[in-house]
């Protein structure tokens, strides 16, 4: 995509220096030397990101800046200036810029800079577009989602629905098997009956056949009472067998002949009871595998195998992470009584980048903590666990077992921070490099931590 750039600038060389840098990158750079002309250009022509000047005659670049995000906030604004100071830099962030750079910079930290706020912008409009989304797109009962791969699931589980075929569901775990289970059983004509679900590795082998078949009365000690078992409790509904590679092979056998009979006789009884309840299996196992390893039953494969619905994961489902992470925010919130209503560019691309082994589990473990640890309308980068957070970061070993020696995570970074700044001798633009953030980030670690560079150094003046 050929990306448009405002660029505004009085100084006539340095306007067209500008153009140059970028041009070469291959942006689309349109310059003007007034920021009232540029302002006035932006209410009729889109541009992806402003490049501004901080001292100009008339409006300066802190006015305009304001006035952007006043008026098209989602046009991020780059500041740069020849007298570089932490409280011009602090003034642009205030204002809203999204970068700060000082004179001189070389081209390649231009095109970084503008590429990131391209990036940021993408993201914003995304988020925005997300948001908006039609509900009943996104929304299939309690599933979200709108890449290729989950629509893919939504239109079989519409097509499945209404028979009584035996549904194999797969997935790795904390992708949301049960909720395909129970997606399956509300649009099917069983939908007023029960839907009962059993972990079929949560119970111990000596109780799974009598919680599956049911037990007669003194069929065993404690068999108090007559229990006719999950198999007649689903009758008229669904029964959801969750995890059944897990399933021991003994009881495997007895699973096939009550599925192929459509019978199952209670422990302690002499007589088979007829059952009429439609079947969901789902494992985060591979059972052909297991069937080549001799430890799941070929037979029973076939049988409950009839349609198979695999769910993706979520690293490969794209952007419904954020559509994910949206609703999350949302409940979490009412839940906790916050007042956050979403989640900031910059946690969306952490989103995005981490690789989500737990699934969608992990990601709505992650959500909550951080909607309960939000002091913000948005999600802050700081709000997210430090394991996606720092996803990619290098570690930062600490010496010492003692409890007593160990230090917070806020300590952690505000040490590694200064011992950065102080291995690039506080040039700012190495640091970033090497920390991995943004000016503005720094800059904005850099108050919050008040960090300053010694007077002796000269370098954080001529350096930002």
């Amino acid at each position: 995509m050929n990306h448009r750039i405002l660029v505004v600038e009085d100084d006539a060389d340095m306007c067209l220096e500008l153009q140059r840098m970028l041009a070469r990158r291959g942006f689309s750079v349109v310059t003007r030397q007034r920021a009232d002309e540029a302002f006035a250009l932006l209410g009729a022509e889109d541009f992806d990101v402003i490049v501004t000047d901080l001292n100009m005659r008339g409006m300066n670049g802190i006015e305009l800046c304001d006035r952007v995000v006043q008026n098209r906030r989602d046009v991020p604004v780059i500041v740069i200036t020849g007298f570089g100071s932490m409280d011009a830099a602090i003034a642009s962030i205030r204002a809203g810029a999204f970068d700060f750079l000082t004179k001189p910079f070389s081209a390649e930290q231009l095109a970084l800079a503008v590429e990131r706020a391209i990036r940021h912008r993408g993201l914003e409009r995304e988020l925005t577009r997300l948001r908006e989304d039609a509900s009943e797109k996104t929304r299939f009962d309690e599933i979200i989602g709108s890449s290729t791969s989950i629509q893919n699931v939504f239109d079989l589980i519409e097509r499945v629905a209404d028979s009584d075929a035996t549904v194999l569901i797969t997935a790795e775990s904390g992708c949301g098997k049960e909720l395909v289970a129970r997606a399956l059983h509300r649009r099917s004509r069983r939908s007023s009956g029960p839907m009962v679900a059993v972990n079929c590795a949560a119970v111990p082998e000596s109780l799974l056949e009598s919680e599956l078949f049911g037990h007669a009365r003194g069929a065993f000690t404690d068999a108090k009472v007559a229990r006719k078992g999950l198999f007649l409790e689903a009758s008229g509904g669904t029964l959801f067998l969750d995890e059944l590679g897990e399933m021991p092979l003994g009881m495997q056998a007895k699973l096939l002949r009550a599925l192929e009979e459509r019978k199952v006789r209670p422990i302690g009884s002499s007589a088979e009871v007829e059952f009429d309840a439609r079947i969901i299996t789902a494992t985060n196992r591979d059972l052909e595998s297991l069937v080549a390893e001799r430890r799941f039953r070929e037979d029973l494969f076939y049988r409950v195998n009839v349609v198979h619905i695999e769910i993706p994961p979520l690293r490969s489902r794209g952007n419904d992470v954020l559509l994910l992470a949206q609703a999350f925010v949302e409940r979490f919130a009412k839940r906790h009584h916050k007042n956050v209503k979403g989640i900031s560019p910059e946690v969306a691309g952490r989103l995005l980048s981490y690789s989500w082994p737990g699934n969608v589990r992990e990601l709505q473990n992650s959500l909550e903590r951080a909607v309960a640890l939000a002091r913000f309308e948005e999600l802050l980068v700081e709000d997210l666990p430090p394991k996606i957070r720092d996803y990619k970061s290098s570690h930062v070993i600490v010496a010492g077992i003692d409890p007593a020696d160990l230090i917070t995570l806020e300590e952690v970074e505000r040490r590694y921070v200064a011992r950065v700044m102080e291995a690039v001798q506080w040039n700012k633009t190495d640091a970033t490099k090497v920390l991995g953030i943004d000016r503005s980030t720094l800059y904005r670690k850099l108050e919050r931590y008040g960090l300053t560079a010694p007077e002796t150094s000269g370098k954080a003046g001529d350096q930002a």
